[in-house]
């Protein structure tokens, strides 16, 4: 049987929704997640997703373990996102650099492209995926101001007065 169960985590960066399966992480997200899967109320599937998530917020997890179950991902979109999901904490690369880390022939444009519609942000990290004249975009949460607050959190971006 395929299914998924949701939790819904409050961050400093507002709520955040999971979606496990049986092979882990499935999606991730603010708002709502509306996936095509038959839904289970199992809150202990959620359960390790959800303390890491956490902990990572207390700013007591620096790598997830949490398995990533990427069915709602295929092709090079797949290779791009596996590629970003091995850049470290604390680090970003530009749109170009992960093209090229990725192997593929998707242009740095095309990478934008791939990073807004990540399934899975956070534990797939998005955020570290920077332009090369600054932030460039972040269409989760609250959009760049997420970006900056997480890239800050990470310890990549310094604070700034706003954030004392």
């Amino acid at each position: 049987m395929d299914t998924v169960t949701y939790a819904e985590v409050d961050t400093p960066v507002g709520p955040f929704v999971v979606a496990v399966s049986e092979e882990g992480l499935v999606a991730s997200g603010w708002g709502r997640l509306e996936l095509p899967i038959d839904t289970a109320d199992d809150p202990a599937r959620a359960a390790g997703v959800v303390a890491e998530l956490r902990a990572y917020f207390d700013g007591d997890l620096r790598h997830f373990e949490t398995p990533i179950d990427w069915r709602l991902t295929s092709g090079s979109r797949r290779t791009v996102l596996k590629a970003l999901h091995g850049v470290p904490y604390g680090t970003a690369v530009t749109y170009g650099e992960l093209a090229k880390l990725s192997g593929t022939s998707v242009p740095p444009r095309g990478i934008g492209s791939i990073m807004g519609s990540n399934p899975i942000p956070i534990f797939v990290p998005c955020h570290r995926v920077i332009s090369g004249t600054g932030l460039g975009g972040f269409s989760g949460g609250v959009g760049v101001e997420t970006k900056r607050w997480l890239l800050t959190h990470e310890g990549y971006l310094q604070p700034t007065l706003l954030d004392l």
